[in-house]
């Protein structure tokens, strides 16, 4: 059988105002205040009593009948003990001990503390009903048990004020305890966004790595996928030629471990360890080393180089032209190989950058294996595009050849 146990503050959970706790667990400072409370109730229970049978005729006429001094002392000695109840079950017990406010005087702090627990612990509507019971019988007890000193309406005001100081510290109370809980919630609340975006950010992160390693890798892997070929299909080839292409072989190799290595290397950070610092990422002033690499590979790439003040283009913008300019070379060597590539370059600031690769498509069917592809290059550089605010367009032109042209915006500084 399993017990539910809830925290040392209960009020703090949601809808712990409104509902009875299972099992109530005190904390120190609860014992201290069931302790004082019960002291206290049974103290006033002995002192009534000590008033009920004192020879003073004054102080004996508010003790009533002679049957009820006894009865109210045990009835005031059994409520005082039942308020350790009063944290698990307030409103039942409100309800055992509501008919005692008729005419008992021994129970009355112990009735006033009952009232504060279900008013802080109970809705409103039930604690409001519990205060206009102890108010409605307020008569009917002074009838019964008048007051020595004090005639009817004094006493009558006098019980109301005791009430209302007692009904005030139990609202003041709870609607600390609610806005504890309000104050708590919204922490966690907080707490809870702010995790959700530190995991959107680390998945952002993720994805542009990946997009990344895609744009560096199929590079690489294409340079390797046309030397492989090459030597494939031409194995009387000199000797320099195959010592030539086994040497970008290894280069292009080398290099496409490196930057996985570096790409495993941040993914791992990520996962918990020390950030591994990256390197450099490419510009536009990068373009020129890019195409030297695939002229190295063997494709005939002409570079037409229009761009005014070059040195001003945003870090951003010239990252993202490599890309494209990277992207286009890749294809043409995957679907258009042994033609020529052309690679514009145009713009300034304030007109934006125009960055167009166009070649021939091929005639006939590709010779020898088609470089493996996951179709998605384009893809990402027209989402690259349009979170840099640009255009893209790719597809055959009016000459029949195949051109990918990006406009990016460049702001006038």
């Amino acid at each position: 059988m399993s017990v539910a146990v809830v925290p040392e503050h209960p009020w703090l959970l949601p809808g712990a105002l409104t509902r009875s706790p299972t099992v109530v667990r005190r904390t120190a400072r609860d014992w201290v205040v069931d302790s004082l409370c019960f002291l206290l109730a049974l103290a006033w229970a002995l002192f009534s009593f000590g008033d009920a049978v004192s020879p003073d005729p004054e102080l004996a006429l508010n003790a009533g009948p002679g049957w009820l001094v006894g009865v109210d002392l045990v009835l005031g000695v059994w409520v005082s003990a039942a308020l350790w109840l009063r944290r698990r079950w307030p409103l039942a017990l409100a309800v055992a001990t509501a008919p005692l406010a008729l005419f008992s005087s021994s129970a009355g702090i112990a009735m006033l503390v009952i009232l504060f627990t279900v008013l802080l612990h109970r809705p409103l509507p039930t604690g409001a009903a519990l205060v206009a019971w102890h108010l409605a019988t307020t008569p009917v007890y002074l009838a019964l048990r008048p007051d020595p000193e004090l005639p009817f309406w004094p006493a009558v005001a006098w019980t109301v004020l005791i009430v209302g100081v007692a009904v005030a510290w139990a609202l003041f109370v709870r609607a600390r305890r609610q806005l504890v809980l309000s104050l708590r919630e919204r922490a966690d609340r907080a707490e809870a966004e702010q995790q959700l975006r530190v995991a959107q950010a680390r998945q952002l992160e993720r994805t542009r790595i990946a997009r990344e390693m895609h744009d560096v890798l199929a590079h690489r892997i294409s340079l390797l996928s046309l030397h492989a070929g090459a030597l494939e299909f031409r194995p009387d080839a000199p000797p320099e030629e195959v010592a030539r292409a086994a040497g970008v072989i290894r280069a292009s190799a080398h290099a496409a471990l490196q930057d996985l290595r570096e790409v495993i290397g941040v993914l791992r950070a990520e996962a918990g360890g020390e950030a591994i610092p990256e390197r450099p990422q490419p510009t536009l002033g990068d373009v020129p080393a890019l195409v030297a690499e695939s002229r190295a590979a063997g494709v005939r790439v002409g570079v037409v180089d229009e761009v005014d003040q070059a040195a001003a283009l945003p870090a951003a913008v010239g990252r993202s032209a490599y890309r494209i300019v990277q992207e286009g070379l890749t294809n043409a060597r995957k679907h258009a190989p042994g033609t020529r590539v052309t690679v514009r370059l145009a713009g300034g600031p304030g007109d934006g950058l125009a960055v167009e690769i166009r070649n021939p498509l091929p005639v006939g069917e590709v010779v020898g294996s088609a470089i493996p592809g996951t179709g998605t290059g384009l893809v990402g550089v027209a989402e690259r595009v349009s979170l840099a605010g640009g255009r893209l367009a790719h597809g055959r032109d009016a000459a029949g050849d195949f051109q990918l042209a990006a406009w990016l915006p460049w702001p006038a500084s």
